[in-house]
């Protein structure tokens, strides 16, 4: 028998969901490099295309499974409605509120939203962990969106403007939970991350397209705006929902949602950097919760001590399959058959 202690494996899902997030909080200030261009193109551009490039990334997937997919049709086209629906919210959210607050209320929503559809849908409860994480973490994305910092010479939004902001973004973030949790909730009925992603982006990305056409003509306007167009479908979309689907399968829909937050201080540091504005202390504290919130919604090391395996839930979500458990959980599973996703 071999003795050697062995490390335990690291949370490569949490530290996927990270990376997108990083990708997806540079969405804000790349839009302001178009700012002839309504959201509702921008949001359409992003999402559409991006997810007309993940469905083609995976159509191999796609195609090996289409029975599984079949089956589970409302799953699908619920994803894929949520998915259309939330870039034109978002954008919106962030056209009328502003970058910093149009970002904060939508993804400072989401875990709420999540933790609440799991319960819902899956019976999940509310663990205490996921509870003081997301409390921490909502907290700090509200400190940020009220440290009252905004781009120099800007006028104050009316109140109006301001409250259907905030009302958009809640939609905006209610979608990214239920679109999270329809991927999640198909990968743990045994569809492939890579289908499941691309069959709900696809879908969800055709939706977008007579978007893209009525709105999108400003987009061709300059090699500018083409660029912005270009980077916001390759960079954050697919490749930051290449990397989201893949830690979707490790972790559950609301600790993913919540380790999202982190996309608020990307975009609040880049709007201060890049952008211009200014973010007072309260705007860095709030910034901080966030960042402290992420170590506790992460899904800790797995040590694990019996033959098999539980998922790491931080609030609710499905255990994840046995093909994507750690490479040294999957030696403790000794022989038991493992079905390999590709």
């Amino acid at each position: 028998m071999n003795s050697t202690p062995r490390r335990p494996a690291l949370p490569w899902g949490a530290l996927s969901v990270v990376a997108a997030s990083v990708l997806w909080g540079t969405t804000g200030t790349a839009a302001t490099f178009a700012p002839g261009v309504s959201p509702l193109a921008i949001g359409a551009v992003a999402m559409g295309a991006g997810g007309l490039l993940q469905a083609l990334y995976a159509a191999r997937h796609i195609a090996s499974q289409p029975a599984g997919l079949f089956r589970r049709w409302r799953l699908v086209l619920l994803g894929a409605a949520a998915v259309a629906v939330y870039p034109l919210a978002f954008y919106s959210s962030m056209h009328l509120s502003g970058v910093a607050v149009g970002t904060v209320v939508s993804i400072g929503s989401a875990p709420i939203a999540a933790a609440l559809i799991e319960r819902a849908a899956d019976k999940n409860p509310l663990r205490r962990r996921w509870i003081a994480g997301a409390l921490l973490g909502v907290g700090g994305a509200a400190l940020l969106s009220f440290a009252g910092h905004g781009p120099a010479g800007s006028a104050a939004p009316d109140s109006w403007t301001t409250t259907a902001g905030v009302v958009l973004g809640l939609l905006a973030g209610s979608t990214y939970a239920l679109y999270s949790w329809a991927a999640h909730r198909l990968i743990g009925l045994g569809v492939t991350p890579r289908a499941a992603m691309g069959t709900v982006f696809g879908l969800g990305g055709l939706f977008l397209m007579p978007v893209l056409a009525l709105t999108g003509g400003p987009l061709l306007a300059s090699w500018t705006t083409i660029g912005v167009g270009a980077y916001m479908a390759v960079v954050p979309m697919f490749a930051g929902y290449l990397l989201f689907g893949w830690g979707l399968a490790r972790v559950g829909a609301s600790t993913a949602t919540g380790i999202s937050l982190l996309e608020t201080v990307v975009a609040a540091v880049l709007a201060v950097f890049v952008v211009g504005e200014r973010l007072p202390a309260l705007g860095w504290l709030g910034a901080a919760a966030v960042l402290a919130s992420l170590f506790i919604l992460a899904p800790r090391p797995a040590a694990i001590p019996g033959p098999r395996p539980t998922a790491v839930p931080s609030g609710g979500g499905l255990p994840p399959r046995a093909p994507v458990q750690p490479d040294g959980a999957k030696q403790q599973a000794g022989a038991q058959p493992q079905q390999q996703d590709s």
